[in-house]
């Protein structure tokens, strides 16, 4: 009886292998068209928009207010008096003896850094205020919704990307810091290409980011963080200046996926002023392998201007954190469904662009005051 059963049940299970092949290649069909369909709908940017991004983005149109602001620069130097150039004096000083604590200190081993090399003391105290400076002075950016994020607890924030140095990822860490009711670091994931840059790998795991990898991100989510993602990538930061603020697809939907199986609220994020700081009207193809980024952008001021083209245009900045995304019961338990984290990742997608329509609107103009 047994030796008849063995033949049976060698052929059930060579049955159920076909099958789950069978499954696989189907689910792997289903995944690749679904890919294909949304790099179609990528092929062209949309031109139609509920408002003008022409007129409220156009370089030309507000070259007054950029006037305006660099008469106003001008008028306060002038009135800087002996007390002013005091105050910078100390300061500059206080910068440099908090440095040569912070140094000592590290010889003698007393500083810490997380495992991903965060130095949080290095980072608020040395760097956070030039960086608030540069925040409320030069891109005067505006936070919006910004108690939508957690005081505690893990979150995945999801904002668009533009500007070619990826400067809007500084400026949403510091509203956190600075507007917050609860002050918090965000650990964004950066592109494995800056990592390549002298010092710039230094800079940014100093800083508390990290590379852009699902196993950081999940590892970061697990101990609480707020984690930071930017699914446009590089087609976002390096979009010609004529698609600005109209997004780029979002890949597959891998940072759902982290969210969901890390139980983290998604907050999606719109910001608004990036596209001006830098904007990219052609590219140095050469230039970009020699230096070993994606892009090297001719923009209005490099490489015109020589170094000088590389300070970034005073834009006004809105920034916008969205409430978290509410996700149902069935897709909170589909984590590995292709097609439902391709339909999550375009609601967040949807939220952010509409939020960048919406501030387009509510700044009226690139240059203005506040």
């Amino acid at each position: 009886m047994s030796r008849a059963a063995a033949p049976t049940r060698r052929l059930a299970s060579t049955g159920e292998a076909g099958l789950r092949v069978a499954v696989h290649r189907l689910l792997n069909a289903v995944d690749r068209e679904l890919e294909r369909r949304r790099v179609e709908a990528d092929l062209e940017p949309a031109r139609s928009a509920p408002v003008d991004i022409e007129a409220l983005s156009s370089l030309r149109r507000s070259l007054p207010g950029l006037a305006a602001l660099g008469a106003a620069g001008v008028r306060r130097l002038a009135a800087v008096g002996p007390g002013d150039v005091a105050g910078a004096t100390r300061a500059v000083a206080d910068v440099i003896n908090t440095y040569t604590q912070l140094a000592q200190r590290r010889r003698r081993g007393e500083t810490t850094v997380d495992e991903f090399g965060f130095d949080q003391e290095w980072t608020e105290e040395l760097l956070m205020p030039l960086v608030a400076w540069v925040y409320r002075n030069w891109w005067r950016v505006r936070a919006i919704g910004v108690e939508n994020v957690p005081a505690e607890g893990r979150a995945l924030l999801v904002s668009n990307h533009a500007g070619v140095i990826p400067y809007d990822g500084a400026m949403v860490r510091a509203a956190l810091l600075l507007e917050h009711p609860q002050p918090r670091h965000a650990r964004a994931l950066v592109l494995n290409g800056l990592f390549s840059m002298p010092g710039a790998s230094w800079l940014v795991r100093r800083t508390g980011n990290t590379l852009a990898h699902n196993a950081d991100a999940r590892r970061l989510l697990e101990n609480d963080e707020l984690v930071m993602v930017f699914p446009e990538g590089a087609k976002g930061t390096g979009k010609p200046y004529a698609d600005r603020y109209r997004l780029r697809r979002f890949g597959r939907g891998g940072f759902v996926e982290t969210a969901l199986r890390t139980g983290s609220p998604i907050i999606p994020i719109s910001v608004v002023g990036s596209e001006e700081i830098h904007p990219n009207l052609a590219e140095i193809p050469g230039l970009a392998k020699l230096i070993g980024m994606p892009y090297a952008p001719i923009t209005p001021t490099f490489p015109w201007l020589g170094p000088a083209g590389l300070v970034p245009l005073p834009s006004s900045w809105i920034i916008e954190f969205h409430p978290p995304l509410q996700l149902s019961a069935a897709e909170c338990n589909a984590a590995g469904d292709p097609a439902i984290m391709l339909a999550i990742s375009d609601r967040v997608r949807d939220v952010i662009q509409a939020g960048v329509y919406r501030n387009l609107k509510r700044r009226k103009s690139v240059f203005a005051a506040s």
